[in-house]
């Protein structure tokens, strides 16, 4: 497992996803009020870009197909996608936000 400073939380924006590249882990990240929430950034289904796609109650709709996957947990919540994604652990310590990521995942 490793520990990854991300940024300042005030970098992070309100309700529209961050893509993030670290290592081999591709991470869409999302600030939604007081929290912060980190899933894998590609759709199980077409492997599109979460990051770029429309936040809504705690889910994020994939752009292409419109799958939505739940921020907390990555399930898929609709079809077209039936596999979840990862979820990455997001701490905020001194307003700055860290993630732990497993390297053999």
């Amino acid at each position: 497992m490793a520990r990854v400073q991300v940024a300042p939380l005030a970098d992070i924006p309100n309700e529209v996803g961050l893509r993030l590249e670290i290592g081999e882990h591709r991470i869409a990240m999302f600030r939604v009020g007081d929290g912060i929430y980190a899933i894998g950034d590609r759709c199980s289904h077409a492997e599109a870009s979460l990051a770029e796609g429309e936040v809504l109650d705690g889910e994020v709709e994939c752009p292409r197909h419109g799958a939505a996957f739940s921020l907390a947990d990555g399930d898929a919540l609709t079809l077209p996608a039936t596999v979840a994604v990862p979820v990455y652990k997001v701490d905020v310590e001194d307003d700055v936000v860290y993630l732990t990521i497993d390297e053999e995942s």
